[in-house]
């Protein structure tokens, strides 16, 4: 399983917000690209990236500070947030992300997430997040009526390298991930399943590994909080 440190930029700066709220947000370094390489000097083999203006915009906000990061690191990066054209996920692969995340247009037009995967095959991933199993979509301000993974199968065929399943209730809520939903996504669909929000300790990441169908988890605030030592958490999802 993948550990993948999670940088999420609001106003340029490295925060991380309580359960998706703009307003709950705690600025925990104001040098993101900084924050980045410290990640992978700790040994991250990926990084996790989310544009939150960009979610609410839908349109990259926080390039710059994205720019930065990317020229700072050496090893892959993902990014989600405002990526809503061809033209975009263009742009941010040329820049040299490894793949970028597309959540709210896989519910507003799920042929963009397919012309994309056939487009940049191994360079697309579907960010699925949900409340109460409902899909919530532009930066989880609106809720829609589709089930997690009702949208997910029908994106099975479409050749999509991961999906990113977040449980936004539990996101930076430090208590714990929605381990038996994402474990039931992951068991629903044969694209690998990544799990984010709520990862909070050393326990949640071996029960995330132990059901033996997760491929990574996401953390941010328990990194940040020292909660989740990295080197450690490395070693226990490599296990």
């Amino acid at each position: 399983m993948i550990l993948y440190p999670a940088i999420d930029l609001k106003d340029g700066n490295c925060v991380r917000l309580l359960k998706g709220e703009m307003s709950q947000a705690t600025v925990f370094n104001d040098n993101p690209a900084a924050q980045a390489l410290a990640f992978e000097a700790a040994g991250a083999e990926w990084i996790h990236l989310v544009d939150l203006n960009g979610a609410f915009a839908g349109q990259p906000v926080n390039a710059g500070a994205v720019d930065a990061i990317l020229q700072a690191i050496s090893v892959p990066a993902q990014l989600g947030g405002g990526i809503r054209d061809l033209e975009t996920i263009e742009t941010w692969l040329e820049k040299g992300l490894a793949r970028v995340i597309l959540g709210t247009v896989a519910v507003e037009n799920p042929d963009l997430v397919r012309d994309a995967a056939k487009a940049f095959p191994g360079q697309v991933a579907v960010g699925l997040d949900a409340r109460n199993g409902r899909v919530a979509t532009r930066g989880w301000a609106e809720e829609t009526n589709m089930q997690v993974i009702d949208l997910a199968r029908a994106f099975e065929d479409a050749g999509i390298a991961a999906i990113i399943y977040t449980d936004i209730d539990r996101d930076g809520a430090m208590g714990g991930p929605n381990i038996a939903a994402t474990e039931a996504l992951a068991r629903a669909v044969s694209v690998p399943v990544i799990a984010s929000g709520g990862v909070s300790s050393i326990d949640d990441l071996k029960r995330l590994r132990d059901t033996g169908v997760i491929a990574g988890a996401i953390s941010g605030r328990a990194l940040y909080d020292g909660a989740i030592e990295l080197q450690q958490a490395l070693k226990i999802t490599k296990a």
